[in-house]
């Protein structure tokens, strides 16, 4: 359990993965020529989401295969409210171009009057997006910044048993400082990177038809340090590691397997609970608002809840440090796919 990969390619000859396990880097190369699925099954995207203890953006771009999407929620932790609008795009199948590094290559995607765009420039990234039917015509557009320090990250090569050629290669960078301004309608919101901070969800990989995974995720400060966390599960056969790791100061700590314990019912009608097997990550989420969507087309179904709210509890570093954490703006979700 928990093996660290070497460095190297990421598929081999017949398109397997070549190791599998954890890193605090990108250390495997990602080639799309290497995979030797079918392109309907290749699935790509770039997402972030950024949020202080008042907001949250979430901007998404993906090459699903045959299935391309822009997305940009925007979510008021005041007033307990989340708005999303997406624009589809048929058929891709690579076209899109997305990077196949999470350390350099640029996103400017536009579909309809929708467009996102990821910049990589140095010492950060540049986010900016326009989305004017956005909420019924009101509109949401915007640039942010993203400071990006020499963090250690969270990478997972993960290997799928019933499917040889299936994979995912995912990429998680918490804790980044983000300074900019989202306008929505007349309204212009600032975020501050003394209080504001994104996390990066990079993944590649040839998924199986039906899953349903769980994911967490919060970035912040903790006594003046800054201090997130990953944790997930649900997706391919996780044996060799999980992806739950720390961050504190941009050094990495690495979790065992943690376990959501989901409220019964609606998931943003009482608190989640969290709990690991090493007793490193004992944590309760109190929720603010669930991003909810559903969409089904024949056999085809997403059924997403990421629930936006607060953590609280204790997470141990790997020397035995103990940090009580409370209030700490964050998510968790829970998705299902038949794509």
């Amino acid at each position: 359990m928990q093996h660290q990969m070497g460095t190297g390619d990421l598929l081999d000859a017949h398109g397997r993965l070549i190791e599998r396990g954890w890193a605090r880097s990108e250390v495997r190369r990602y080639d799309r020529s290497a995979i030797a699925a079918s392109g309907w099954r290749i699935k790509e995207w770039d997402y972030y989401c950024i949020a202080d203890d008042d907001h949250a953006l979430a901007l998404t771009v993906a090459d699903n295969g045959y299935l391309g999407f822009l997305g940009l929620s925007w979510m008021d932790l005041r007033a307990g409210t989340a708005e999303s609008h997406g624009a589809m795009r048929a058929f891709p199948f690579g076209r899109m171009r997305l990077p196949p590094s999470a350390e350099a290559g640029d996103i400017d995607q536009q579909q309809g009057d929708t467009r996102i765009a990821f910049h990589h420039e140095r010492g950060g990234r540049r986010l900016s997006f326009s989305a004017p039917g956005f909420a019924g015509g009101k509109g949401l557009s915007g640039e942010i910044w993203l400071e990006q320090p020499a963090d250690d990250r969270m990478v997972i090569a993960t290997p799928f048993a019933s499917a040889p050629k299936a994979f995912y290669y995912n990429q998680k960078i918490n804790c980044m400082p983000a300074t900019g301004e989202v306008v929505l309608g007349d309204e212009h919101i600032a975020f501050s990177p003394a209080a504001a901070f994104a996390v990066l969800d990079w993944g590649r990989g040839v998924w199986t038809w039906d899953n349903t995974w769980y994911w967490g995720s919060a970035s912040g400060l903790h006594e003046g340090r800054r201090f997130g966390f990953n944790i997930g599960y649900g997706f391919g056969d996780t044996t060799a590691a999980s992806e739950n790791m720390l961050f504190l100061d941009g050094r990495a700590h690495k979790l065992g397997e943690v376990t959501f314990h989901l409220p019964d019912g609606a998931l943003d009608s009482a608190n989640w609970h969290f709990t690991s097997d090493d007793g490193r990550f004992e944590m309760e989420f109190a929720p603010i608002v669930d991003r909810s969507s559903r969409a089904a087309l024949g056999p085809i179904l997403s059924d997403q809840h990421q629930v936006f709210g607060r953590y609280a509890g204790r997470a141990v570093l790997d020397d035995g440090t103990a940090l009580d954490i409370s209030g700490l703006t964050g998510f968790a979700e829970r998705v299902h796919n038949r794509w």
